[in-house]
């Protein structure tokens, strides 16, 4: 199968953030992610299964790399742990620093254009902890 017959595999909104991303997963660094059920359920697609592949793509929507998901767990935001934090590839060292840097993507204006103006996460919130490998 062909990069361009895969579905694609979005990080963060096109911008910077995307750009520091796309660059972790390319160098090894990022071998985690994190969603929330809510938004696959606005979507109306299926949580991801280990074995599928993507296509990642860059803030300019070129398809730059492969993956393919060897784990899903769907937890509470309150649950996710150390492993998980540290595999997003962001420079994050506690839990603490992981769930701030998170909860300010997922607070921000773009995702509240997405999930609404009053969206919010807590405690309770269920997270899609995705494993991935570079192709």
């Amino acid at each position: 199968m062909s990069i361009e017959d895969l579905p694609v595999a979005e990080f963060a909104f096109p911008g910077p953030l995307r750009d520091q991303l796309v660059a972790a997963i390319l160098s090894g660094v990022k071998t985690s992610t994190s969603g929330l059920v809510a938004e696959y359920e606005r979507e109306g697609k299926p949580l991801p299964e280990a074995g599928e592949r993507a296509a990642v793509i860059d803030s300019a929507g070129r398809r730059v790399a492969v993956i393919e998901v060897t784990e899903v767990r769907v937890v509470r935001l309150a649950d996710v742990d150390l492993p998980h934090a540290l595999d997003e590839g962001e420079g994050f060292e506690t839990v603490a620093q992981w769930r701030t840097g998170h909860e300010g993507f997922w607070h921000s204006p773009e995702m509240r254009e997405e999930m609404g103006a009053d969206f919010t996460v807590d405690d309770e919130t269920l997270v899609v902890a995705e494993r991935f490998r570079l192709v």
